[in-house]
């Protein structure tokens, strides 16, 4: 992604110039997440005025969504700044002093993100006992070396053996087992508890992925996701504030909530934009200046533009690109939107007047011991609390109190957000009575959750790399409209930001807010461009 760096003030900035001269280009944002928020930032730091952002939701942020809970933040949504070297979103809340407060026990190192790196996950059993720590520590080295050979097939360019069918789950599986089988050492008790075992690391790989099952994860495609060194950083204060910076210097007459898209019309002609008007009954004293792209909104008011970021998640493309875009989008953007995954992870936070955990424990994992020899991780409807896969330990108590957070994931997520808050209390409450083996837990005494499937606006938590897809497919999605190829049309009348277009980095607040820089710096030099080739026309 290349960088631009214009000052809107300086006379001899070409962009500036050139937006001066000319009529100012009609830009509609569809989205106030990360990544409409930065695309919008850009865009007014280098010298564009006419930028307009709509939302449908009656808040900013996107997937990002703090709650606050007495004298303390909960993240129903982004909670962990991945990486630090080289991370914007890391280097943005360093700079505005938001991670002053984050204590060194939050700077998780590991793969997989905790809410504190110190202490120890106890595994229990669904018969309540708890898995020694040494067999816990065996297992993970052999589970963490089979997920290492997951990443050499695209790092390395290995072919992916037909017996996988590509998929991360059913490599995973195979190996993990054959290598415990082969075990001459182990007793059948032990291989059956590893074997178990295997199952809730799975889940926890699903919650992180945000897929429905590793099964559904391609494996040729699993090493090109990328991981910026350095540690996970919480923000005590609360990842919103985040999107506050990006959103400070933005005017209040730009941002429009409660202002949901029913259609993009796009390449039209100028007899398509009165028309368009026309039918929307759109009260105007003026005949409409020709514009390529108009944007109609539930509310019947339509915005005219010459170019529209749409940064709805793939959710939403998934379930409504259809409808959503005037003419429809080329076929092979729209296999690219099929083909990608995206699911649902949800949390689940219990507060308790009392702990019933012991200070060390930072985390209590599920480990359904009838569950061995599993082949499928999807669960009938009345069965969907067996796809928890553990609650996380809130740390520090003196920030937090006593509180869990449980992680659940695909569909088995979305039936948890069609029951109420006292179907999922009990049954949680009676999870952790049953693998501790405690049956004094009381209920919590209040729970909080997400419900990121059931969100008409955002349908899902993040995406993956779904069997049959690859990172041309992220690429295809990015991909502005109308192709290069077509160069009788106006250009980039729409282009798309998100983290699902983020070849590298998509699942991540980081590629989020890079997407929507990305797309910005498209239009900046788009106007560079046609200002240097206006100028240097020949005198004929």
């Amino acid at each position: 992604m290349q960088s631009c760096e214009i000052s809107s003030d300086s006379t001899d900035d070409p962009l500036s110039s050139a937006l001066h001269r000319h009529r100012q280009p009609r830009i509609v944002v569809i989205g106030a997440g990360l990544a409409g928020l930065a695309a919008t930032k850009t865009l007014l730091e280098n010298g564009f005025t006419n930028v307009t952002v709509l939302e449908a939701s009656d808040r900013i942020g996107g997937r990002v969504q703090s709650i606050q809970h007495g004298k303390t933040t909960l993240e129903l949504g982004a909670t962990w700044i991945h990486g630090a070297n080289g991370n914007p979103i890391y280097h943005l809340a360093e700079d505005n002093g938001l991670l002053e407060h984050t204590t060194e026990e939050e700077r998780s190192v590991g793969r997989i993100s905790l809410y504190a790196k110190n202490g120890v996950a106890h595994y229990q059993t669904n018969n309540g006992k708890r898995i020694p720590k040494d067999l816990v520590e065996e297992f993970s080295d052999l589970y963490n070396e089979v997920y290492e050979l997951t990443q050499e097939f695209f790092q390395n360019g290995k072919p992916v053996g037909a017996e996988s069918q590509n998929s991360v789950g059913i490599f995973t599986r195979d190996v993990v087992r054959k290598k415990i089988m082969l075990d001459p050492y182990d007793s059948e008790s032990t291989k059956k508890l590893k074997l178990s075992m295997l199952q809730q690391y799975l889940k926890v790989e699903s919650c992180e992925s945000s897929s429905p099952s590793m099964d559904e994860v391609s494996l040729s495609e699993f090493g090109e996701w990328t991981e910026i060194p350095g540690a996970h950083h919480v923000i005590p204060t609360g990842f919103i504030k985040v999107v506050e910076i990006l959103a400070q210097d933005i005017p209040s007459r730009v941002l429009h909530l409660s202002k949901p898209v029913r259609r993009i019309h796009w390449n039209c002609s100028s007899h398509d934009t009165e028309e368009i008007v026309d039918q929307a009954d759109h009260n105007q004293d003026q005949r409409p200046s020709p514009s390529p792209v108009c944007v109609e909104c539930e509310d019947g008011e339509c915005l005219l533009a010459d170019h529209v970021i749409v940064t709805a998640s793939l959710g939403v493309l998934k379930k409504a690109h259809e409808t959503l875009f005037s003419p429809g989008l080329p076929l092979d953007k729209a296999q690219a939107i099929q083909k990608l995954g995206i699911s649902t992870t949800d949390k689940i936070f219990l507060e308790f007047a009392e702990p019933f955990w012991s200070p060390e424990c930072n985390s209590i994992q599920f480990v359904w011991e009838d569950e061995a020899q599993l082949d499928s991780q999807a669960y009938p409807e009345e069965l969907w609390y067996r796809k928890i896969c553990s609650f996380d330990v809130l740390y520090p108590p003196e920030r937090y109190g006593h509180m869990l957070s449980g992680w659940i994931c695909g569909e088995e997520a979305l039936r948890m957000e069609r029951c109420d808050d006292e179907t999922v209390a009990e049954i949680c409450t009676e999870l952790l009575r049953q693998f501790t083996g405690n049956q004094n837990i009381p209920k919590p005494r209040r729970i909080l959750r997400s419900s990121w499937g059931s969100n008409p606006y955002i349908r899902g938590s993040y995406s993956f790399t779904r069997v049959g897809s690859s990172g041309r497919d992220v690429e295809k999605l990015a991909e502005p409209l109308p192709y290069i190829k077509n160069t009788k049309a106006p250009p980039l009348q729409v282009l798309f930001a998100g983290e699902a277009t983020h070849r590298k980095y998509y699942s991540t607040t980081h590629g989020a807010l890079l997407s929507g820089q990305r797309e910005a710096n498209r239009l900046i030099e788009l106007y560079q461009y046609s200002f240097r080739a206006e100028t240097t026309k020949p005198n004929i």
